[in-house]
């Protein structure tokens, strides 16, 4: 399976909203092949490199596939869309086309099927509620509730602030409650940094 790769520098999560500005030609011509298409593209990490300008050098070997849910034309003029994570993939090679952009071949990761929450998941959605109140995690309309332990990793992952190589760890986990639990041991280190 053939995707055009987005290098950001961010990791987008199943289930979960981005806004983006689209200003650079090759993916303009990118958001309107898939447009037209009804097809989606690829969320990577950048690793090194930029986000403007040519291909990053090193990028993830695991992303999200983005599909489009909304765009607009910005008061700036540019482009702006919306993006929900759907499926995660690995990739398997990349070339960069003459334009800077990116395209791989991808394998898709098999996602288990959504586990219900348990009991000692409480503190976890009461901190996912707690961030759903923030006005920048509002603006996005993700909603707030986790349907059960894949949705609540996920959302939490996006949206707290872990750094970005932890972040592609927690996007490589199959098991929910696997990564429920790196999301929890990196919270312990968060905390442990914050009253050190």
């Amino acid at each position: 399976m053939s995707l055009p790769l987005f290098p950001l520098n961010t990791v987008l999560f199943p289930g979960c909203n981005l806004d983006l500005q689209i200003f650079e030609a090759r993916y303009l011509d990118m958001i309107g092949r898939c447009m037209k298409q009804g097809v989606g593209f690829g969320v990577v990490c950048i690793l090194e490199g930029s986000e403007v300008g040519a291909a990053p050098e090193g990028f993830a070997m695991v992303g999200c596939e983005a599909r489009i849910i909304d765009f607009q034309q910005q008061d700036n003029g540019l482009l702006g869309i919306r993006v929900q994570g759907g499926r995660r993939f690995k990739v398997l090679r990349s070339e960069v086309q003459r334009d800077q952009l990116i395209q791989a071949d991808i394998e898709w990761f098999d996602d288990e099927p959504e586990q219900p929450l348990q009991d000692e998941d409480a503190d976890l959605v009461a901190l996912l509620k707690a961030l759903a109140e923030h006005p920048m995690v509002e603006a996005l309309d993700m909603g707030t509730e986790a349907s059960g332990q894949q949705s609540l990793a996920n959302q939490l992952a996006y949206l707290l602030p872990f750094a970005e190589e932890d972040k592609i760890d927690l996007l490589q986990l199959d098991n929910p409650q696997q990564r429920l639990d790196a999301i929890q041991a990196l919270l312990d280190e968060l905390q442990g940094e914050l009253f050190a």
